[in-house]
């Protein structure tokens, strides 16, 4: 396939039309790639890496403004994320219509189906809550919870088969 240079104002709509819905969700600081099993993945210049799953529906924040994402709204499919360690400062958010996962610095997986939102940590530490709010729960490597509308929030140990395809679908 030959090179095509996306350029100025429509470089976004090029980027739509080469490598699908997904390439629309460019952001302040942040270069899409082709990742395996057909995810994309961003690299953002302040060091976050996000990897969607084919077909996942998701769009990059700077909530605070400063040229770097900081938060994700994902409504479909799941993201793999890696934040850099951070003392201070803001935590980067994932915003799904069941959770908020928050974090300074880890790497976790977030999945939405249509009634819940799961989440799995592989490095580091999450907090998730309800978008309702209500009791937060923390999750360290290895735990996932799953949010639905109504029920408690319990941490689980989750399994190896799960982990890996999850992963699998992130092209991991």
């Amino acid at each position: 396939m030959g090179r095509v240079a996306c350029a100025g104002i429509f470089a976004l709509a090029c980027s739509f039309l080469l490598m699908g819905p997904a390439a629309a969700q460019t952001a302040a600081g942040c270069t899409p790639s082709p990742a395996g099993a057909g995810a994309q993945s961003w690299r953002c210049d302040n060091g976050i890496t996000i990897v969607a799953e084919n077909g996942a529906r998701f769009e990059l924040k700077d909530a605070n403004r400063d040229g770097h994402i900081d938060a994700v709204e994902l409504s479909s499919k799941a993201l793999l994320i890696e934040v850099p360690k951070r003392s201070g400062g803001t935590r980067f958010k994932v915003f799904t219509p069941q959770a908020i996962a928050a974090v300074r610095g880890t790497r976790w997986a977030v999945d939405v189906a249509e009634t819940k939102t799961s989440v799995f940590v592989a490095d580091g530490r999450v907090g998730v809550n309800r978008r309702t709010g209500g009791n937060a729960v923390a999750l360290g490597p290895g735990d996932g919870v799953d949010v639905e509308a109504t029920g408690k929030l319990e941490v689980k140990r989750w399994g190896q088969p799960r982990i890996d395809a999850l992963m699998a679908r992130l092209g991991q």
